[in-house]
């Protein structure tokens, strides 16, 4: 894993070397004399990869060539900014400089020629040292150890005592269940979850029972190293399996080839009723591997096995497949796991009150997992003082990576990094940048790791979408954990587990990947990192060292920011890829922020800016504009000379549902159309010459459009019309009388998954029907006196609907359809005093919102139907609703008895307040009534 970061840089290097070719004139001879070396290296790096990591000659190795690598970086990314200083420069100036300054221009290509000499002299050197110490012959890898461990492991589970085995019950149950149950072929169980989430566990629990013993004639338990070979395999089920029924071992196992095992373990299963463990599955190739030498004769055999990979578990097995998901430990278990370690040597097991905050928070950081919590309690066994606790716990970082307790918690859990294909480690130790428990949102990370150059060009596919599939990769391999889905089941939030994060900033610092800083004091690796985090620091950007090294810039957490590190952003760090001030208090953007030649990345979302200078025109290499809810009301010119620019993100956004305008776009020059790559622009204000040039703006995934007139709608929906590729619209209306003209639109986008209209309608479109990609549609002050239920009842793929003061009747009725519906919500309907719902609509509905009802005295007809339903939202709604559920003897109490939440919001002397009108409490099985505080 050490040569991740080196990797990236010979990319994109190299990738610099063929793409801007055309820039080098003067020092292209020794570039491309460096390029070639570079390519070899690469090469060299992919082979040891390949072979499950380094040794510690070639770690050493890899440092020289880091070393060789950044200065490279830094010198053509030094020249490149000369050469676009010059391009960028008024004709005057440029006669200028073909004149008077002809001589400082043939200068710095002969210095930079000169420096590129020096280092390829270096590279060489270091190829003969490799040889003379003969590094490049050197075979294996140190990741066997790791794998060696981890299998010693797995297998150490089945001699495990019970006091280690906790919070397991229900699981344990559900598998037994399974295995005694069900029809007469041969099936699969999947456990699936992340390295240590006691996958392997659960399985040897089971595995061990007198449940199994009774039921099955005989029994194997397999574990699966990454890179099996399927003879080894084949040799160990029949160890397993005679073994089992003390049948004798064959004495020549060792030399009887493929075609013969397979026959006998044939032959030996044929008749019986067997169950087979295969632990720690990596590869979906396995079932294929083996599946011919597992006999199906009807007798109810099981196969189980243990993996990381979602994708693994849900492979199409050919037979019924149970897949069950691993979760992490309910923190009382997790802490009763750990004081049996931590505290053995008391008769109790108990935790002294001195240490039990401390003892609190290191539990938490274990994120539930079993093994790093037997680990963790295992160090702690040996620490008796208050202060030894409180050491370990501010240095977990550092003992994570040096504790020989804790090395068996490092090896497993990064034994799914060493699995990931190049491309997926940059991926996911970039995710260490952000805070801890930080709630990453997907589509700000697929931009990031795309302004990097992480993702690779692929015919057929976008960017966007090869970045998404690598979340989704990081995903299904239990490396990134999703904590919010959004309509269409995908990822919208995901997060780090918190020792996961820990080893991933520990790698990325020793590789110079990035760094973190949270306020104490620094370490070495923030003045070598080529990424930096500021979490909740306010220290001034000029006190850090090193801070020309930095291509990309992180703060968190800070309300305040002082006027000289604003300065400094732009100051110093004119090679910064990325800028990412989310949130942060900055008020102003200096002008020499048009430096910053190499940005792909600026976000200033939430920030006090109100005006972009007018020299972010020259950030030709822009991909992404972000100031969503900042100050900024009017783009600057010059955003039309941003030919690279994939997503401008630029509305504001007010949460208020009692009003049209919610949704606010800024005025951008209508020449804006012209950014032939731009892919989202969310959202502009409408002005007739820009609605007459959108409809060449074909390749719009996204697009948002605020103070709509009637008088554009003709231009309006040719334009929409022409966007093919269009994902989401958003169409917002001037003001509460203006009719939103969409009627004219005859071919929706056929891709289109989400719409938002705010505005009134003359009547329902009746395109609506045809919107068959839909997943969530937001109708805002339609105001329509038709009922628009009908026209959207059978889109198959509508998850969530929303229906703010969108109708004006008196019922609502949902009489069929809303298949997939899961979400539906129904804010302002003054005059609606009816909901009827018929049984069978809305099978898949699991929350309800009513929000802002004036005439609405009684919960919805049928809602009782609704039998997923597990949230009842209730705000600013009438008394006699709320008494009519209120208590287990109210009139609607048997309606609503199977919805887990009723949450009742209204207004009190202490403002909004919140009231649970729920009478059970499905976790903990009985009666409940509270009321508190909002």
């Amino acid at each position: 894993m050490a040569w991740v970061a080196v990797d990236l840089m010979i990319g994109k290097i190299v990738s610099i070397l063929e793409n801007e070719a055309e820039l080098m004139g003067g020092v292209y001879d020794e570039l491309d004399e460096l390029k070639r070396e570079l390519k070899s290296m690469r090469s060299f790096l992919e082979d040891a990869d390949r072979r499950r990591g380094l040794t510690e000659g070639e770690k050493s190795w890899v440092e020289d060539v880091r070393d060789v690598c950044y200065p490279v970086e830094h010198i053509i990314e030094e020249f490149m900014y000369h050469i676009s200083k010059q391009q960028r420069a008024s004709k005057f100036t440029k006669i200028l400089y073909s004149t008077i300054h002809l001589p400082e221009n043939m200068w710095v290509r002969h210095r930079v020629a000169r420096k590129l000499q020096k280092i390829n002299r270096k590279i060489k050197l270091i190829a003969k040292r490799s040889r003379r110490y003969g590094v490049d012959r050197i075979e294996g890898g140190s990741s066997h150890d790791s794998q060696r461990r981890s299998q010693n492991h797995s297998e150490s589970l089945l001699f495990a005592k019970d006091e280690h085995l906790v919070g397991i019950e229900d699981d344990e149950c559900l598998l037994l269940d399974w295995l005694t149950s069900g029809e007469p072929q041969r099936t699969v169980i999947s456990l699936v979850g992340m390295g240590g989430s006691g996958k392997s566990t659960l399985a040897a629990k089971v595995y061990k029972s007198q449940i199994v013993k009774q039921h099955f004639d005989c029994c194997a338990w397999i574990t699966v190293s990454q890179t099996y070979a399927i003879e080894d395999v084949l040799r160990r089920m029949i160890e397993e399996f005679y073994s089992s029924t003390k049948k004798q071992i064959p004495a020549d196992l060792i030399s009887i080839g493929y075609k013969k095992l397979l026959q006998m373990l044939v032959d030996y299963l044929a008749p019986k009723r067997y169950v087979v463990v295969f632990d720690d599955v990596w590869s979906s190739n396995l079932w294929d591997d083996i599946n011919v030498s597992l006999p199906d004769e009807g007798l109810r055999s099981w196969v189980m096995l243990t993996t990381r990979n979602e994708d693994i578990a849900t492979t199409f097995f050919g037979v019924v497949n149970h897949v069950h998901h691993i979760k992490p430990l309910h923190l009382s278990d997790a802490l009763d796991l750990f004081c049996t370690k931590a505290f053995s040597r008391d008769p109790n097991r108990s935790c002294p009150r001195e240490l039990q905050n401390i003892a609190v928070d290191l539990v938490k950081k274990c994120g539930g997992l079993p093994l790093a919590i037997l680990a963790l309690g295992g160090v702690m066994s040996s620490k008796t003082s208050v202060p030894e606790w409180i050491d370990f716990s501010r240095s977990l970082n550092h003992e994570l990576s040096s504790n020989p307790g804790l090395e068996a918690v490092k090896s497993i859990l990064f034994l799914g990094f060493s699995d990931l294909p190049l491309q997926l480690k940059r991926c996911f130790l970039y995710c260490c940048i952000f805070p801890e428990d930080h709630r990453i949102q997907r589509k700000r990370l697929l931009r990031l790791w795309m302004a990097e150059g992480f993702v690779e060009q692929v015919r057929g596919k976008t960017p966007e979408r090869l970045a998404e599939d690598y979340l989704m990769e990081l995903v299904h391999r239990s490396m990134l954990q999703v904590v919010l889905r959004n309509q269409s089941g995908r990822p919208k939030e995901c997060k780090m587990h918190d020792l996961m994060r820990e080893l991933a900033l520990s790698t990325s610092e020793k590789e110079q990947f990035c760094a973190t800083y949270d306020g104490r004091e620094a370490s070495e690796g923030i003045s070598r990192s080529r990424r930096l985090s500021i979490q909740g620091s306010s220290k001034d950007l000029k006190s850090f060292k090193g801070m020309s090294r930095i291509r990309s810039l992180f703060v968190f957490g800070l309300d305040t920011i002082s006027p000289s590190s604003a300065n400094g952003f732009a100051s110093g760090h004119r090679l910064l890829r990325v800028l990412d001030l989310e949130n942060v208090a900055v008020e102003k953007l200096p002008d020499e922020v048009g430096d910053l030649f190499n940005l792909r990345y600026l976000n200033l979302r939430g920030t006090k800016v109100k005006k972009l200078p007018n020299s972010i025109g020259r950030l030709r290499n822009l991909q992404t504009l972000d100031v969503r809810d900042s100050k900024i009301e009017v783009l600057p010119a010059g955003i039309v000379k941003l030919q690279k620019l994939r997503h401008m993100l630029v509305y504001r956004y007010t949460y208020n549902f009692d009003s049209l305008c919610s949704v606010y776009g800024a005025q951008a020059p209508s020449s804006i159309c012209k950014l032939n790559n731009l892919q989202v622009l969310d959202s502009v204000e409408a002005e007739p010459k820009l609605l007459r040039q959108l409809r060449n703006m074909t390749q719009l995934t996204c697009i948002g459009i605020t103070k709509v007139r009637k008088a554009d709608e003709k231009e309006l929906c040719i334009a929409i019309q022409s966007m093919d590729l269009l994902h989401k619209l958003m169409l917002m209306v001037t003001d509460e009388e203006e009719c939103l003209g969409v009627n004219a639109i005859s071919s929706p986008p056929p891709c289109l998954r989400k719409l938002a209209l705010a505005g009134k309608l003359e009547k329902v479109p009746c395109w609506f029907y045809s919107l068959h990609s839909l997943t969530k549609m937001h109708l805002h002050w339609s105001k329509l006196n038709e009922d628009p239920l009908p026209h959207i009842q059978a889109l198959a793929n509508l998850r969530q609907l929303v229906l703010s003061n969108a109708y004006a009747g008196k019922q609502l009725i949902f009489s069929t359809g809303f298949r997939r519906l899961t979400r539906l919500h129904l804010y302002n309907l003054a005059r609606v005093t009816e909901i009827i719902i018929e049984e069978g609509v809305m099978p898949s509905l699991q929350r309800l919102y009513l929000i802002n009802w004036t005439e609405l005295k009684m919960l919805p007809r049928g809602i009782q139907y609704l039998l997923n339903l597990e949230m009842l939202y209730l705000e600013h709604v009438p008394p006699e609703l709320i008494e009519s559920i209120r208590g287990k003897d109210s009139v609607d109490q048997s309606r609503i008895r199977h919805i887990h939440e009723i949450s009742h919001y209204y207004e009190s002397s202490n403002g909004l307040s919140h009231e649970n009108v729920s009478i059970f409490d499905f976790k903990k099985g009985r009666p409940i009534s509270s009321q508190a505080p909002f």
